[in-house]
């Protein structure tokens, strides 16, 4: 080649490859319409003010005692195996069974207080929707149905949106289902073992890896099945799709056990998950009730989930009808269920409304409604499934904005004593208190060394002291052998249940503080309260 041929070959070999960079740079620089989904449900759920904004996420005080456990492991570079926070089972055996989250949460909330704990859930609430709607994309669901089905699941999990360690079970089940599927489609075969590492991550995080290896076990059995229905087709069975994903199930259990409590987690899970007493007095361990929004959106889904799973049987996809079979047993069994359901089979739900959508499109005109909006979906498809850098410029300026954005400083005044506590801060803290098992979380957040009756740990302190628990605070008849067992000498409670009533009704008991909605009572003879606060400075009303 002759210098002259070289310098006419060396233009065009540039221009190629400036044109596949500004490709690659517009790609990621003009927003997707994935990523104007993800900033507008950050948008929708969490930029309100007041309790429907950030806050919402701290509804629940759970998140108070995962930040100080997290901050215990911090410090100590253990995992505790023995109760941290009560002085009615102290030193009992504790599974922090969510230790890993508690300690991400321990060094969120010093990088940042409230406002990191907070926006890291939020982001993977939203991450979880957005995954699942390029999930259903990529299942080859029109996109009215697509977008229908992401706002009905995101509207039936809301109920669990909390700044608690589950939601890395729905980013989790989520991108586990879509390495699922993408396999049961013939694509990235190899990708599927992706899952091994993600279960050990997974299994420290929440207890929600059990949900992992209940579906690759009924992919193992729906394998099987689809393999025994081609031989009594006539064709000669393939059992190695079963064999695989039976080996797939054994090595995400084997690597579940890689926990700080072994096979001792496994079974406190599931003995917590079956516990009668759990069901019976835990909201979100019981059935859900069909009333609510977020619960009749999840009716609806279920209503065509099922219709799903009749289809799927019929066209001999066993697996994908085992699915949606034994999560919507779950899902009616515990409503805290729902949130995976809607996640695990939305896509499968999601190509149902497909199916009737383009039945009813197939004869329209494509000068009709129909017919244009029938194309318009079809047009816009692609540019769900691409991300480009909003999604991560989206999460980078709310990470370093203050204001005018109300970052949580305290949990919610409207559900919590918040005033009240802080009034009475140094009388609490010297004191048995009786309180309610969410501001006992609370009570904990704020000071680690405060000793507890009963907190939101209700896997940790069982039916017994749970019963006692329930009998003291509704005034059952056994309310003062209870009272007396746990020498309570302070009682923080709702102003308008029973055993407000009753204190004030007994002389030596004394309202120390009254909010409107919650009231503070103390024992006269308690020395610690006299020496502390004098009893006439405190408007009492004796």
């Amino acid at each position: 080649m002759t210098p002259q041929s070289t310098i006419a070959v060396l233009p065009a070999s540039e221009g190629v490859s400036t044109a596949q960079l500004t490709g690659r740079l517009s790609r990621w620089l003009f927003p997707s319409l994935s990523d104007l989904l993800f900033i507008a449900l950050i948008a929708w759920l969490f930029m309100s003010t007041g309790a429907h904004g950030w806050q919402s996420l701290l509804v629940d005080a759970d998140v108070g005692w995962h930040i100080r456990t997290g901050e215990y492991i911090l410090d100590h570079r253990t995992v505790p195996h023995t109760d941290l926070y009560s002085f009615s089972k102290p030193g009992a055996p504790w599974f922090a069974w969510e230790w890993l989250a508690d300690a991400l949460d321990a060094f969120l909330f010093r990088l940042a207080g409230l406002k990191g704990v907070v926006l890291t859930a939020g982001i993977l609430i939203v991450l979880f929707a957005t995954i699942l709607m390029r999930r259903i994309v990529d299942a080859g669901a029109h996109l009215f149905a697509a977008l229908l089905v992401t706002l009905l699941s995101v509207g039936s999990a809301s109920m669990h949106f909390l700044a608690r360690p589950h939601v890395f079970t729905l980013v989790f089940v989520s991108i586990s289902m879509a390495i699922i599927e993408a396999d049961r489609r013939g694509a990235n075969p190899a990708r599927i073992w992706w899952l091994v590492p993600l279960a050990l991550l997974w299994t420290n995080l929440h207890g929600g890896f059990l949900i992992l290896i209940a579906i690759l076990g009924l992919t193992t059995v729906g394998s099987a099945i689809e393999a025994w229905m081609q031989r009594s087709a006539g064709a000669a069975p393939d059992w190695t799709p079963a064999l695989r994903w039976a080996k797939l199930t054994s090595a995400c259990g084997a690597v579940s056990l890689i926990n700080p409590y072994g096979w001792g987690l496994h079974l406190h899970v599931v003995e917590y998950l079956r516990s009668d007493w759990i069901r019976k007095v835990v909201q979100e361990f019981q059935s859900p009730t069909f009333r609510d929004e977020n619960m009749l959106q999840f009716e609806a889904l279920l209503f065509i989930g099922l219709i799903a799973a009749g289809t799927h049987f019929r066209r001999s996809k066993v697996t994908e009808a085992l699915w949606i079979l034994f999560l919507a047993y779950l899902s009616l069994s515990s409503v805290r269920h729902v949130p995976i359901f809607v996640t695990a089979v939305g896509p499968l739900i999601a190509m149902e409304l497909t199916g009737w959508w383009r039945a009813a499109a197939e004869g329209a005109s494509k000068n009709s409604a129909l017919g244009i909006l029938h194309q318009m979906g079809n047009d816009l498809l692609p540019n769900f499934q691409r991300t480009s850098a909003w999604c991560a410029i989206a999460v980078i300026t709310l990470a370093v904005m203050g204001k005018p954005i109300p970052w949580p400083t305290d949990f919610p005044e409207e559900i919590f004593p918040t005033k009240l506590i802080h009034a009475h801060e140094q009388q609490i803290l010297h004191s048995r208190v009786l309180t309610t098992d969410q501001w006992a979380d609370y009570l904990i957040f704020l000071h680690p060394e405060q000793k507890v009756f009963f907190d939101g740990r209700s896997d940790f302190y069982g039916p017994k002291l749970g019963d006692q628990f329930l009998h003291v605070t509704s005034g059952a008849p056994d309310w003062e052998q209870v009272m007396r067992q746990y020498q309570f000498n302070l009682v923080l409670i709702p102003g308008d249940i029973a055993l407000a009533q009753l204190l004030r009704a007994r002389p030596e008991w004394q309202e120390i503080a009254n909010d409107g909605k919650r009231v503070l009572l103390g024992l006269r003879t308690s020395p610690v309260l006299a020496t502390k606060i004098p009893w006439e400075n405190q408007g009492s009303k004796d």
